[in-house]
């Protein structure tokens, strides 16, 4: 047994195929109507014409004397046969008043009753139509003959009929058989090359491929599309929507129906809009963070080209809102490790003091540092417990403070600050908006501290001129936490003081660093809580301002 397979057509086959058949169709349907025409034509004309030679054969004089009279045939077949010979007419046929065939060029038919196609004939009106006459198809004109003397004006005396017979469709074709056979070698040869020239285009802008290779990529491109965890957006270089994926659109926050739309249309601005245009990343983007409808995305994007063509862009996004979550908690872990390594750092100092001070004798001096040293802890206890019931912020501003004395910065706690027990869950959002602050503020700080001035020191002077603080100020209400974060650092750029948050900005970044994500976040668990945050420039640096709406646990369960 042999397997015939058979080779599929290509797509300029199958484009000259449907041409060529499309040319056969409008051809034969112009034929048709040709012909059609044809015969509505030559119902016209030779209507006219055998109704002119029956209406000049019924007046003719000799016909109405001889017609009334005993064997009229004798006279009136001459007439009948000029008629036939001169005018070229199929058949012509004579009746008398009793309708019976005196004369006519089809001899058999004499003596028969003449078939009337009008019945009002016989009244005096004239006819003319198809009729069946001996078998064939003709054209017929009908005309009475009338007296014209006294004793008989305007009296039936008979009808003449004169006969032309249709020409067949076949004949009509083969009468146009030539031009019909010209066209479609004409519209054939055409069709065949502008089939060519289409399907090179086609297949120019299809990269080669043939239809059923791009139905197979569409399919893959979809099951791709919808099978990867990330999400993916493609634009035009006019910035309209040409392809995403359901998880791109559950990320951006897209409608069901978006493509075709432009960003502008679907509202997308700022910074995630900068990032898919390329405005000011670049062509292509690499991990750039957006905060979009409280998620923390990392995208990136790469132009499409085709021959220095550029043909839109991809961009890929990475929901990395859990994985931030996981670093703050990491950061908080680091945060603990570095605090243990300064008090460390500050207990080793405090020891080789005492130990030197007892090496030389100086006891009473012992006394007197380790007196002071234990004052200085409890007035910073005092002041932050006396101020900051919450034990999990009190403990975590204790905890910044030995960051801040490493980092030679003075964490100092506002006279105004008043802060009662939270809601376990609230203590833990505000303690993380708290830290994330005092970080922010710490980095700032020391980093403009270190920063040499053109003078040759910091800030313009020496490193001693101007001593370095944070200030943190914890207000309370009946359904709010205020926090205020100030410091005596460079500040934020006011083109910054909505980047720093929206893009997620760190104060380093503010002055021209690498981007982070922790105001970021900081303003996603304020905006979780009912509030916002914001940032102002005073005469001596930054002041952030948090608000959370909170719950105060009752005394009573304390």
């Amino acid at each position: 047994m042999v397997a015939i397979t058979s080779r599929r057509r290509t797509l300029a086959g199958q484009l000259l195929v449907l041409q060529l058949a499309i040319i056969v169709v409008v051809l034969l349907a112009v034929a048709a109507v040709s012909l059609a025409q044809s015969e509505a034509t030559f119902n016209r004309v030779e209507g006219r014409r055998v109704a002119a030679l029956g209406e000049q054969l019924a007046g003719n004089r000799l016909l109405r004397e001889r017609l009334n009279q005993p064997a009229p045939a004798e006279a009136v077949a001459p007439l009948v046969q000029n008629v036939l010979t001169q005018a070229g007419v199929t058949s012509v046929t004579v009746a008398d008043a009793r309708g019976r065939v005196v004369s006519s060029t089809n001899p058999t038919l004499v003596g028969t009753p003449v078939v009337l196609g009008d019945p009002r004939v016989a009244d005096g009106r004239s006819w003319f139509g198809e009729l069946e006459v001996d078998g064939s198809r003709e054209l017929v004109a009908q005309v009475p003959v009338l007296g014209d003397r006294k004793e008989n004006l305007g009296r039936y005396l008979g009808a003449v009929v004169i006969g032309e017979a249709s020409p067949t469709w076949w004949e009509r074709f083969a009468g146009a058989s030539s031009y019909l056979f010209t066209y479609l070698g004409i519209a054939s040869a055409l069709g065949l090359v502008g089939s060519w020239l289409l399907a090179r285009r086609i297949k120019r802008q299809t990269l080669g491929l043939e239809p059923r290779e791009i139905a197979g990529l569409a399919e893959h491109r979809e099951a791709l599309l919808h099978g990867i965890a990330e999400g993916v957006i493609a634009l035009d270089p006019q910035q309209r929507v040409t392809l995403v994926n359901a998880v791109g659109r559950r990320l951006l926050d897209l409608p069901e129906h978006c493509l075709g739309r432009s960003l502008a249309d679907l509202r997308i601005s700022g910074r995630l809009r900068d990032v898919l245009a390329g405005v000011g990343s670049g062509p292509d983007a690499r991990d750039e963070v957006v905060v979009r409808s409280g998620r923390v995305l990392v995208m990136n994007r790469m132009t499409v080209s085709k021959d220095g063509r550029r043909l839109g862009s991809v961009t890929t996004l990475r929901d990395r809102t859990e994985l931030a979550r996981l670093e703050q908690e990491i950061g908080s872990f680091r945060s603990t490790t570095e605090l243990l390594r300064a008090q460390t750092h500050e207990f080793a100092n405090q020891l080789h003091t005492i130990s030197g001070l007892i090496q030389i004798g100086e006891h009473d001096e012992v006394v007197r540092y380790v007196d002071a040293l234990s004052r200085h802890r409890a007035s910073l206890d005092l002041t932050v417990t006396s101020r900051i019931h919450d034990t999990a912020v009190a403990a975590l501003l204790m905890a910044k403070s030995a960051v801040a004395a490493e980092r030679r910065v003075a964490l100092r706690v506002s006279e105004r600050t008043g802060l009662d027990r939270l809601d376990p869950e609230i203590s833990a959002d505000v303690a993380t908006v708290l830290g994330n602050l005092v970080d922010n503020a710490l980095e700032a700080v020391a980093g403009a501290r270190d920063t040499p001035s053109p003078e040759g020191g910091a800030d313009g002077g020496g490193p001693g001129d101007r001593p370095a603080w944070v200030e943190v100020e914890l207000r309370q209400d009946a359904s709010s936490v205020e926090i205020v974060v100030r410091d005596c650092g460079p500040g934020v750029a006011p083109e910054l003081a909505q980047e720093v948050f929206t893009h997620g900005f760190t104060t380093k970044a503010a002055r021209g660093g690498e981007r982070g994500i922790g105001l970021a976040l900081t303003r996603l668990v304020c905006k979780r809580r009912g509030g916002e945050i914001a940032v102002t420039n005073t005469a001596e640096g930054a002041m952030f301002t948090a608000r959370m709406s909170v719950t105060q646990v009752l005394e009573g369960a304390r």
